[in-house]
């Protein structure tokens, strides 16, 4: 089923959480809601599952306006960051649940039975359908709980923060796991989160919100690669940011003689964004010369902390050689000259 979102806007009081949103998700197509708190993406989730009502715009499943039915007339999967299962049922009577509760069109007991027994099979907990919750660690609730959205074949999954209770290790399995789960079912599927690295990973396209409005919306490629806006590059992933002036087509950094192309970006103040992994080492005599403030040892990467000339802040650069060569001391000059690189205006306040 695909899914439209037509100027989409909720306020609460003086503040738009959602602001003139469109967006097109494409059947069976897997969208992360990527954004800081307060970016509107959990609203706006909450808004296409039917648990907010917007003050403006529509919601359309297919070509049938679902703006005003309620959750259970939209028929959405909806999974939330801490499970939200019963306690006091079993495993099996979780998923079967959404099921058994149909007012209308409900399977008869065989073929809830079925039904559940093919969920446990697809979310591989065959053997865990008579545990209760509390017997289960927080990837198998999760897995439960996404059991008992799929079990009434939902026009969308909808997942908030699905990840968002699990530790860091069982996190990142459970999100490859739910990429194989998407690729078996090909459910449209939409799921909120602040994790960069987990929309990246996850998504078929990301959405990345701010202030209520869609800053972009792309393929995770793209989305890192050519980020449409400042904060964009900013958001995703590290980034530097260099102050200076664009005149006559090129990015100027005072005290520095080198200057950097810079077409299509309008004379003035602005900002070069660049990421550590983009900066090319030269000698200290050419490019732009910074100075190494320190040298930072990772677990999988050196990187430098440099400052250049005029620039208030200091910056990074990972440094592409073996960790057992030489690398440059403290107080010393290198050049650096920018690989791939991005410059957006100052907007003026």
């Amino acid at each position: 089923m695909d899914l439209k979102i037509r100027q989409l806007s909720k306020h609460y009081a003086n503040v738009a959480a959602l602001d003139a949103v469109d967006l097109d998700v494409a059947s069976g197509e897997l969208v992360a809601l990527l954004g800081p708190s307060g970016s509107g993406k959990t609203t706006l989730l909450r808004v296409i599952a039917g648990l907010l009502n917007p003050d403006h715009g529509r919601v359309l499943f297919g070509d049938d306006d679902a703006t005003r039915l309620s959750l259970r007339e939209r028929n959405v999967g909806f999974v939330f960051q801490h499970y939200a299962l019963f306690k006091h049922m079993t495993v099996a009577e979780n998923i079967a649940f959404g099921l058994r509760s149909r007012p209308r069109r409900r399977p008869d007991k065989a073929a809830i039975a079925r039904r559940v027994e093919e969920l446990l099979k697809l979310v591989q907990l065959q053997e865990f359908g008579g545990r209760y919750p509390e017997q289960l660690s927080g990837g198998q609730k999760q897995r439960i709980a996404l059991a008992r959205a799929l079990a009434i074949d939902p026009t969308v999954l909808l997942l908030d923060e699905p990840f968002g209770a699990l530790d860091a290790k069982v996190r990142v399995e459970l999100r490859r796991w739910l990429r194989r789960l998407h690729e078996q079912t090909g459910q449209t599927t939409l799921f909120v989160t602040h994790d960069q690295e987990e929309a990246l990973e996850l998504a078929d396209r990301v959405v990345v919100l701010k202030d209520g409005r869609i800053e972009q919306v792309g393929t995770p490629d793209e989305i890192y690669r050519e980020p449409a806006s400042a904060f964009v590059f900013d958001f995703i992933g590290r980034a530097n940011v260099l102050e200076g002036q664009v005149r006559d087509g090129r990015f100027h950094l005072p005290g520095h003689a080198r200057t950097f192309s810079a077409d299509g970006v309008a004379d003035g103040a602005a900002q070069l964004y660049v990421r550590p992994h983009d900066l090319a080492v030269l000698p200290a005599e050419t490019g732009w010369s910074a100075e190494v403030v320190a040298v930072h040892r990772r677990a999988d990467r050196i990187t430098l902390e440099l400052r250049l000339h005029g620039q208030a802040k200091p910056f990074e650069l990972d440094w592409p050689i073996a960790p057992d060569d030489v690398l440059p001391e403290v107080g010393s000059r290198i050049g650096l000259e920018p690989q791939r690189y991005r410059i957006f205006p100052i907007a003026r306040t």
